[in-house]
């Protein structure tokens, strides 16, 4: 029977703890929505609760009918005796409650924002230089009846000016002054001084917002990174157990209760949050290599290996020692020329 893994988020999933045991599952519940029914599911270690509703806004939950066969009851045993839905809280600290990474970057985040809007509002009139027409009257137009006679004036539209950028100042003293732009370096400012507070509340590094790489070196890049790394392998403590118990539940839903004991007591093992470059992986590899660490570590080791390519090389590897002992070292180089085939050596040339 193949066994699925899914990850639900956290809006629509909640498990429920034994009171004074943080690890010890006594119920969780996951919603979905499909098209206008609502669906949720009820996990204890004793039973499966399957049920469905109508829509959000209202209806009484029932058993779950949709996507089961006839006959098939809406509630079943639990197979497995345990709560089948692990938690993969995010915590820095043993007490208190998970929080979200943007937690503490929300309001820092809204505020770039806002300034942003207003940078965009400023440009929008503010960007460019403006100008003013000085002692003279605005612009009218005489209105005439039918036989000619003015009756009246009007304003102008100043659109018509504006689009064909022409004035005519035709009164004695007119004159014309301008309005520098405004500066719009201040909101940028401001807004790179919030990104940085960004950047030091979730520890990371500065050019991974800004991207300014000028004249930095290798060592200063692995510095900044520092605290980013440092903040992963604190996850990883958390994420591990969490993980542990997922492959246990996968071993118990296969019925390999040997692996499943197994993988309780085992540990999970993390890819290298830092990075680093093959030549310096290499380098590395080489010197424990010198003071005695196996290959099979070392491989371990490698970014991108897995289990199946280590058991290949170790394949390999024992082909090539069969060959050396089988005394063929030619075929650890391939085949060799033919014989026949090999031109004939030139006659020697005596010298006269």
């Amino acid at each position: 029977m193949a066994v699925e893994i899914t990850f639900k988020p956290a809006s629509s999933a909640i498990v429920e703890y034994v009171p004074g045991r943080r690890r010890a599952r006594s119920a969780g519940l996951i919603t979905w929505r499909d098209s206008e029914t609502e669906f949720s599911t009820l996990f204890t270690p004793k039973m499966v609760y399957r049920w469905q509703r109508p829509n959000r806004e209202g209806g009484a939950w029932t058993g779950r009918t949709a996507g089961l066969s006839r006959g098939e009851p809406s509630h079943i045993p639990n197979p497995l005796g345990v709560v089948p839905l692990v938690e993969l809280q995010n915590r820095s600290r043993l007490h208190g409650s998970p929080r979200s990474e943007l937690a503490t970057v929300l309001p820092l985040q809204d505020a770039v924002n806002t300034l942003w809007a207003h940078l965009m509002t400023a440009s929008d009139g503010l960007a460019l230089p403006a100008r003013a027409v000085l002692g003279m009257d605005r612009p009218v137009r005489e209105i005439t009846d039918d036989t000619g006679e003015v009756v009246g004036e009007e304003d102008l539209p100043l659109d018509k000016f504006r689009s064909d950028r022409l004035l005519w100042l035709e009164k004695e003293g007119a004159s014309i002054a301008e309005f520098s732009a405004a500066d719009l370096d201040n909101y940028l400012r401001v807004i790179d001084k919030a990104v940085e507070h960004i950047a030091a509340q979730t520890r990371t590094p500065a050019t991974y917002l800004t991207g300014a790489l000028i004249q930095v070196s290798a060592d200063a890049l692995a510095a900044s990174e520092a605290g980013l790394v440092a903040k992963v392998t604190e996850r990883q403590r958390h994420f591990g157990s969490a993980l542990r118990e997922i492959m246990r539940l996968e071993a118990l839903a296969n019925g390999e209760k040997e692996r499943a004991e197994s993988l309780a007591l085992g540990g999970v093992i993390w890819r290298d949050p830092q990075f680093r470059s093959d030549s310096q992986y290499s380098d590395a590899l080489v010197k424990m290599k010198a003071i005695g660490v196996p290959d099979e570590a070392l491989w371990e080791r490698i970014p991108g290996v897995t289990p199946e390519v280590i058991n290949r090389w170790k394949s390999m590897r024992d082909d090539q020692a069969s060959a050396i002992l089988g005394g063929g070292m030619a075929d650890l180089f391939g085949p060799k020329p033919d014989r026949e085939q090999d031109p004939p050596e030139s006659a020697p040339v005596e010298a006269a």
